[in-house]
């Protein structure tokens, strides 16, 4: 018996001490990602830029604002098809001026089933437009479910091919997968958008060249 109780003993200490040294492993790879704190972001999307379902500073624009100490505005509206966001961008890039622009979109046409070549023309042409600003793009791959499994449609890979891009594919497609990640059958919870802030962080600090200012 008191075999048994040491042995249980040693098998929870040895747990205790693994969840903390992972822990505190995150916690230093969190705190070593950086960017200039000049650096402007502007995180462009739908419902899952906004935050839907957890307060704002949950969002995950706000905890990627956390993350890296730089300024990320969020310019995510709830409930927007791709084809509003093209028509609303060039107006938000001008009024912001961001140094990057961190674009989600295409979720809405996904649910409803739109045309995928439009979806495509229309997220490629948001692309376009910040990068002919000179603003560096990272792409946000919305999940769905194929058949039997959730993924990434291929026209987000297509388009980060053809312009250049870095795509993050990983979080919404964890997400989709894991209803613990989940505040209801589409939207993460803040849990979910942290785990959204935290991947696109460390591309961003990965990937990332400032550019030269004079």
């Amino acid at each position: 018996m008191e075999l048994f109780t040491l042995r249980n003993f040693i098998i929870i200490l040895a747990l205790i001490v693994g969840i903390e040294v992972y822990r505190s492993s995150h916690d230093r790879n969190t705190m070593s990602l950086s960017l200039p704190l000049n650096t402007k972001i502007v995180a462009f999307g739908d419902s899952l830029t906004q935050g839907y379902g957890v307060l704002s500073e949950q969002s995950y624009p706000s905890v990627l604002a956390e993350i890296l100490h730089v300024d990320v505005v969020n310019e995510g509206v709830s409930g927007e098809m791709s084809a509003q966001g093209l028509a609303r961008l060039s107006s938000v890039l001008d009024r912001t001026q961001p140094d990057i622009l961190v674009l989600c979109h295409g979720g809405n046409d996904l649910l409803r089933q739109s045309d995928v070549r439009q979806t495509k023309a229309n997220i490629s042409a948001m692309v376009k437009l910040a990068q002919d600003r000179g603003i560096y793009v990272l792409l946000v791959g919305v999940a769905t479910l194929d058949i039997l499994r959730f993924s990434v449609p291929s026209f987000y890979y297509d388009i980060a091919k053809e312009r250049s891009l870095v795509i993050e594919d990983e979080s919404l497609k964890a997400i989709q997968e894991n209803e613990t990640l989940r505040g209801d059958a589409v939207h993460p919870n803040a849990q979910g958008y942290a785990l959204m802030a935290e991947k696109i962080a460390f591309l961003l600090s990965e990937h990332y060249i400032p550019p030269l200012r004079p």
